[in-house]
């Protein structure tokens, strides 16, 4: 499964006119981790007004290459590559390498290879990301780690999710801060990261996992009534699945999460009054296709 990591914004500048052939799009079987760090580069070098013979000046591949390269056609690129690519950029070097490590990884490459991929450049230290980057992980980065371990299990897993996120998120935080919400900005790539790694039915994803760790669960006493309550969940989570993004995502950070709607409202960026409604219409959708189990209560 691919998915994209563009998020909605303030309406874009109008893209600067080039000679030459237009860049064709990404081609379709690039994976989900790959995109993650290639969108926003090929967004960065559409908005710079240069052109790939310019590029290739700079930084040593034929022109053709270069279009492959933001097209993620052909081999994975090697980091020398992408290092002097970000350099012309301007884009941050530290989130861009830890997106592109791992895309790495998921392409079968050995540690050894991106070892002597690295080798040349200059050691990447990580440099502070901007002071608003910087507020907002601190504000979100628990709700971020308990709404992507409702989907993987592996702590691990969860936890590459949310740095991936943030990594990407800082790639584009010009963006962020020039969107309606910086919050809403920067849960949309969450999702869209979180979504990429969880197992999925129907190209939808799979809350399974989340029975085990759910109020419900740990206060029933006896195994009947354990896998009773299993069974009753597993069908409700199923039926979650279904529903809208929005509503989705405030139905986990409310019933399986526990947080309070206003604090649902701060990690969505959406109105508190946007959160009730959500969850009304979930709630309803769910009464309407399954028999709700007592999640004992939530606050309100």
């Amino acid at each position: 499964m691919t998915t994209s990591f563009t998020t909605p914004g303030a309406d874009p500048d109008p893209l600067p006119l080039r000679p030459g052939r237009k860049l064709g799009p990404i081609a379709a079987d690039v994976g989900s981790s790959h995109r993650a760090w290639l969108e926003p580069t090929r967004e960065r070098y559409l908005t710079s007004g240069r052109t790939l013979s310019d590029l290739g000046l700079c930084i040593p591949l034929a022109k053709s290459k270069l279009s492959e390269l933001l097209r993620g056609i052909g081999h994975y690129p090697r980091w020398e590559v992408i290092h002097r690519l970000a350099e012309e950029l301007g884009i941050p070097g530290w989130p861009l390498h830890h997106l592109w490590k791992q895309a790495a990884l998921d392409a079968r490459k050995t540690r050894d290879w991106i070892n002597r991929s690295t080798a040349r450049t200059v050691a990447i230290a990580p440099p502070g990301p901007p002071l608003e980057h910087g507020a907002l992980r601190e504000m979100v980065k628990d709700g971020y780690r308990r709404y992507a371990g409702a989907f993987l299990a592996d702590p691990a897993v969860r936890d590459a999710a949310v740095e991936d996120a943030f990594a990407i998120l800082w790639l584009s935080f010009g963006d962020a801060l020039a969107s309606p919400d910086t919050r809403r900005y920067a849960w949309n790539i969450l999702r869209a990261t979180v979504k990429a790694k969880a197992d999925h039915r129907d190209h939808r994803p799979l809350l399974a996992e989340a029975a085990f760790d759910t109020v419900a669960l740990r206060d029933k006493t006896s195994p009947e009534a354990e896998m009773a309550q299993l069974a009753e969940s597993l069908e409700l989570f199923a039926a979650m699945s279904r529903l809208p993004d929005t509503q989705l995502d405030v139905m986990v950070l409310r019933r399986l999460c526990g947080f309070t709607p206003a604090k649902v409202s701060d990690l969505l960026g959406i109105p508190l009054a946007a959160v009730r409604s959500n969850e009304r219409h979930a709630e309803r959708f769910l009464e309407d296709t399954i028999e709700l189990p007592d999640f004992g209560g939530t606050a309100s």
